[in-house]
């Protein structure tokens, strides 16, 4: 049975930055939870990052910008985060290969999960096209990722493999 990698915050988990949840009340979802699909994850704290924590951008690039260490990701208050940007998103690609995952569902606008958009590194609440880190190294390794917004598509390009 193939299985799906999503944002533990998605999953109702207290993960993110300020100690909430964007938990998605989904069938598909709650379908994929009791065939026993999920492989829940928040890149952040499993690097070791605390909840709550300072909010973080990227600043001027994406994570594809950041994997190629072009650019940092910075906390609210100036701090440096990068590196454990990177080893979340290892941990979440170690995921992948340890449960043969094809698929993710990953928080929008997140430095570490957005898929097709992500903050401006401004904290001005400013949306730009990108990735953040954790979605680029996935989607470099072949993992399709999608977004809360997305789930009949992931579930449609998860049931279109061999089950």
């Amino acid at each position: 049975m193939k299985k799906v990698l999503i944002s533990a915050c998605l999953l109702g988990k207290k993960v993110r930055y300020d100690g909430g949840a964007l938990a998605i009340g989904d069938q598909i979802v709650e379908r994929w939870r009791s065939e026993g699909r999920i492989v829940s994850v928040c890149p952040e704290v499993e690097a070791g990052m605390s909840i709550p924590r300072p909010p973080a951008e990227i600043l001027n690039g994406s994570g594809e910008s950041v994997l190629n260490g072009e650019v940092d990701v910075i906390e609210k208050d100036g701090g440096k985060v990068t590196s454990e940007f990177l080893a979340g998103a290892s941990i979440a690609l170690n995921l992948c290969r340890k449960f043969d995952i094809s698929v993710a569902i990953l928080a929008e606008f997140s430095p570490s999960c957005g898929s097709s958009a992500i903050y401006d590194g401004s904290f001005s609440d400013k949306k730009v096209a990108g990735m953040g880190v954790t979605a680029a190294l996935l989607r470099e390794h072949g993992v399709q990722v999608f977004n809360q917004y997305e789930i009949v598509e992931a579930h449609k390009a998860l049931m279109g493999e061999s089950d």
